[in-house]
């Protein structure tokens, strides 16, 4: 995706853009230029509806029908009504996903790719964003469950989301729409990658002797770095049954059997990652039982990778979750 910040010179609002752009993006890769419009005949080529104003892949997501080229200041309106000289960082990263949705021609979620999104929410992360109070719940979830082993029922995130004004419900209602966590019918934390309220094939034993269980074979790859500890996985072969066991230490993987494999992938349509992808990412014995396991599931979308690829793409998603910048 291509960034343009179209802007007067010495335009106040430029700087803020910039930071919230960069934010809404959290570690997502885009090309970003700056244009100095400095005439009206300018701003009319570039469709520049006053400044700052952003195109995304040339096009401007905040338009509105009617609305002159102009090289006057320009003001956006928040969700309540609120003006501001920039877009907020939730409205730019609707945008932003929306553009990427127009750009491959299909919605993407949690894995989409050819065959594994290791980032992600097609590329925006498991990371929460700060905004709302998201962030902050979020890590209150993840280390209750390090603590505990448990989730979190929504009246100890109380105190937690009403630092950003709003109550636990509200704001884990907005992660599950996010796919951050999902709820069971009952409001209750069901999950929270990588964590599992119920039990799973994928079980985690950690550092401080607290067992927790994860949704699938990527996010137990993930909790060692996220937390920042040794841990030991056991899971099993979905095949055959047979155990394979995964041990950190000190940074090191040993896997036992040593030829154990991961298949990652995606069944068709579109959800959150519990429902069409977390059973589709299991740890194998071996490449054949791994192969068979495909053969015997054609609705899966994947491949089979090695183990430092595993943990490569556990780390990338799950190792940022708690850092507090």
């Amino acid at each position: 995706m291509r960034i343009t910040i179209l802007t007067v010179p010495q335009c106040p609002n430029v700087q803020v853009m910039r930071e919230r752009i960069t934010a809404a993006l959290d570690g997502c890769a885009a090309v970003i230029e700056v244009v100095e419009v400095s005439d009206e005949g300018e701003a009319a080529r570039w469709g520049m509806a006053g400044s700052p104003t952003i195109l995304l892949d040339g096009a401007d997501p905040f338009s509105l029908p009617g609305t002159p080229s102009s090289v006057s200041c320009r003001l956006y309106r928040d969700a309540d009504g609120r003006t501001d000289g920039a877009p907020s960082v939730r409205a730019l990263r609707e945008a932003f996903s929306g553009a990427s949705k127009q750009q491959e021609g299909v919605g993407q979620d949690c894995c989409e790719a050819d065959a594994f999104d290791p980032i992600g929410r097609a590329g925006r992360g498991r990371r929460a964003p700060v905004e709302y109070g998201l962030r902050l719940v979020q890590h209150a979830i993840l280390r209750h469950f390090a603590s505990t082993g448990r989730a979190p029922e929504a009246a100890l995130l109380e105190p937690v989301a009403a630092e950003a004004g709003r109550t636990a419900g509200e704001v884990l209602a907005e992660l599950d729409r996010e796919d951050f966590l999902t709820l069971d019918p009952s409001g209750r934390i069901a999950a929270a990658y990588p964590f599992s309220a119920a039990e799973t094939r994928h079980q985690v034993q950690l550092a401080n002797r607290v067992r927790v269980w994860s949704m699938c074979a990527i996010d137990a790859l993930g909790i060692s770095a996220m937390l920042g500890q040794d841990v030991t996985i056991s899971s099993s072969d979905p095949i055959d049954g047979q155990p394979v066991t995964v041990s950190f230490a000190n940074g090191a993987a040993r896997w036992e059997p040593a030829g154990a494999v991961v298949f990652v992938g995606r069944r068709e349509g579109e959800g959150p990652a519990a429902a069409v992808c977390c059973d589709a990412l299991n740890f194998f014995s071996g490449p054949a039982s791994a192969e068979q396991w495909k053969r015997a599931h054609p609705e899966v979308r994947g491949e089979i990778v090695g183990q430092a690829r595993a943990i490569e793409i556990g780390q990338q998603t799950f190792g940022p979750l708690l850092k507090e910048d």
